[in-house]
């Protein structure tokens, strides 16, 4: 039985999604951060106020808060350009400096010449 759950910890998925795992709450913390400490002041900046969570409309008893839906939703804009900046672009960007993608064959009017001469000879048979 130990022998069985050793080897299922030491499977490579296992092993790649924890590291996974651990590195994406870190990665998460460093995104948090980047987004309160940073780009919210910035944005408070050029809006003039960093939380709209007191924005609210007020209708018979009850009040619709729309101002923590435009806070979560600033939040989500700001964090996915985060990712999108800080992460995926330059992952993909050095992919492709890794693996280069190979030019397809240029058609040359002699390419297309060859292929309606093949093309004729076959409909002949």
């Amino acid at each position: 039985m130990l022998s069985e759950f050793r080897a299922f910890v030491m499977k490579g998925n296992v092993v790649d999604l924890a590291v996974a795992v651990i590195m994406g709450g870190a990665f998460g913390a460093v995104v948090t951060s980047l987004v309160k400490d940073v780009f919210t002041p910035a944005l408070a900046a050029i809006v003039g106020a960093p939380d709209f969570s007191a924005l609210a409309l007020q209708i018979g008893d009850s009040a619709i808060s729309y101002g923590a839906f435009l806070n979560a939703l600033i939040s989500f804009l700001l964090v996915a350009f985060a990712v999108f900046f800080f992460l995926v672009k330059p992952m993909n960007i050095m992919l492709a400096r890794m693996n280069p993608k190979e030019e397809a064959p240029k058609v040359t009017p002699e390419d297309i010449a060859l292929l309606r001469e093949i093309r004729d000879l076959l409909k002949a048979r």
